[in-house]
């Protein structure tokens, strides 16, 4: 374990070789002392003592015969495979939405017909709306957003006739994740101050 050192390594070692047993039971108990002190986070741990003898014999690869105040632990259970949790993806309808929104959209479609299902219907679209124009086109028709809730939700859902969404304004810019506002027109001023700076050379 690297947290400890090699000389921790060394010290474990030399302890198999004692013979005498209430002399190794000492300098097991002097080891874990000093195992103690080199790996301070061992604190932040809940039974923090038993992990530092358990650390002492997963560094002796299990081989320690000492009289530890804690159950010797096995091999196997520090390195038997954890049990596979079952999970169940099945394939995104829609990138651009996310597996997030099918799932808010299963939730929905459960609900019963109403103020507050219209009203979640109406919210889910404008985030919808929202998540289109970040990765696809400048605008979009909210007659298009209907569909795609309809058609994600295996038509599930009927949006009500009538609903319509908020307008977007014209000042709002919608950024993917990972660009920083108004880095595009900055690169786009530069460029243009380097192509009037490589004109006037040419003049020149």
């Amino acid at each position: 374990m690297p947290e400890y050192g090699r000389n921790v390594q060394k010290m474990v070692d030399y302890l198999n070789t004692i013979e005498d047993r209430q002399k190794r039971n000492e300098q097991a108990r002097a080891i874990v002392k000093v195992m103690e002190i080199l790996n301070p986070q061992v604190y932040l741990q809940e039974n923090y003592e038993q992990k530092l003898w358990d650390h002492l014999h997963i560094i002796s690869h299990f081989t320690l015969d000492i009289d530890s105040p804690y159950p010797k632990p096995t091999e196997e259970h520090f390195y038997e495979r954890p049990e596979v949790v079952p999970i169940k993806n099945k394939p995104i309808k829609a990138t651009h939405y996310g597996r997030n929104i099918e799932s808010i959209i299963d939730l929905i479609a459960d609900h019963k017909d109403g103020e507050v299902k219209t009203a979640m219907i109406r919210s889910l679209a404008i985030y919808m709306r929202q998540q289109y124009l970040i990765w696809n086109k400048d605008s979009v028709a909210d007659q298009t957003i209907f569909q795609d809730i309809e058609k994600l939700s295996d038509y599930r859902i009927k949006v009500p006739e009538g609903l319509q969404l908020s307008k977007i304004s014209s000042e709002v810019s919608f950024q993917r994740p990972g660009l920083n506002p108004g880095q595009k027109n900055k690169g786009m001023g530069q460029r243009q101050k380097n192509n009037m700076r490589m004109k006037k050379q040419r003049k020149g």
